[in-house]
């Protein structure tokens, strides 16, 4: 998404390529800095990408009646925590007043930056440019409306780094308290268990949106997050598609503050559209190949029963069945052969 860029800083900045970045037409910036979809408001930490222990992505949509709360909540557990840290704070093109507050709360919070967009870009696309702009070792993922606890980012933080062989920690919530309770449970676990299957991984919660992962290990998939909701998901299915170390971590789930920008049909849609995506992409076998199979198999029972029921004669739907399932199957291998002969991750 291609938009006007405007900074406050008058501070010169370098333009190297960001790792991960996708390509919009223009030389990307930093990724420490503004970048091309946004508009930076405010650039007074100076450390580059890694110098600094934790950065925190805050995306923020129509928050004006706790943004506030929220930054005091995180700001107040990070100085705690003993980690050096910075605070992104995203604003996505809100309509309300959370942009006028963010910057009057600036001041307060010398460890935020204010990144406004012009344009409403989703909360992939704000995770993705906070990560590609963080300068912390370790990002974290989490919301504004008050619903996860972050007061724990300090524990996700602190599995990353008791534990080399962990790549990402995820706050596994133990309830649901979402909007459309009723149906967006049981969709939830269909999508849940079908990301299961299709990653032979256990996964107690796919979608959550606070979690904590290395910045330099996360660089190569940022390109693959689609703009909205599903972008959580992404990431899980990118890192455990790629063998990097996720551990689980209980938390509590409170209700949202403000209005729910989920909407049940079409983000249940997507979260599926975006699993099928991910796994196709890292192993299209797994997807195409099972209904190859079974497509072949019925074939060559049907052909069986033809040739019983009305000798030499194959009935036109045994065929179709049979050659389909070949055509899928020529496809799936088709598809890991390009997998497997790309350089990228």
């Amino acid at each position: 998404m291609s938009t006007t860029v405007h900074t406050t800083s008058t501070s010169t900045s370098t333009q190297p390529s960001p790792s991960g970045s996708t390509s919009t037409g223009r030389e990307p910036l930093p990724a420490a800095g503004p970048t091309t979809g946004t508009a930076v408001e405010s650039e007074r930490v100076t450390e580059t990408a890694g110098a600094i222990d934790v950065t925190v992505v805050l995306p923020c949509y129509n928050e004006q009646d706790h943004v506030l709360a929220e930054l005091e909540r995180i700001t107040a557990t990070m100085d705690a925590s003993g980690y050096s840290y910075e605070l992104l704070a995203i604003d996505d093109a809100s309509t309300d007043s959370t942009l006028e507050i963010l910057r009057q709360a600036e001041p307060r919070f010398p460890r935020m930056r204010i990144l406004p967009f012009t344009r409403n870009g989703g909360s992939g696309t704000a995770r993705r440019i906070g990560t590609q702009y963080a300068r912390g070792r370790i990002v974290v993922w989490t919301d504004a409306d008050m619903s996860y606890p972050n007061e724990r980012i300090p524990d996700l933080v602190a599995h990353l780094d008791s534990d080399p062989t962990l790549d990402q920690v995820v706050g596994a919530r133990t309830s649901e308290q979402g909007s459309h309770k009723l149906l967006r449970v049981p969709a939830k676990w269909l999508i849940r268990k079908f990301a299961e299957y299709l990653t032979n991984t256990r996964i107690p919660d796919l979608n959550s949106g606070l979690r904590a992962f290395r910045r330099e290990v996360s660089l190569p998939y940022l390109r693959l997050l689609p703009p909205g909701f599903s972008c959580v998901t992404t990431i899980t299915i990118a890192f455990l598609h790629n063998q990097h170390g996720i551990y689980y971590l209980p938390i509590d789930y409170a209700k949202r503050s403000g209005r729910s920008k989920f909407h049940f049909v079409k983000d249940a849609y997507r979260y599926i559209l975006q699993v099928l995506r991910m796994v196709m992409y890292f192993n299209p076998l797994k997807v195409l190949m099972p209904l190859s199979l079974w497509l072949i198999g019925i074939g060559i029972a049907k052909a069986g029963y033809d040739v019983i029921a009305h000798p030499v004669r194959l009935a036109t739907n045994t065929v179709l069945i049979f050659l389909t399932g070949l055509i899928i199957a020529s496809l799936a291998l088709l598809a890991d052969l390009i997998v497997r002969s790309r350089n990228e991750p």
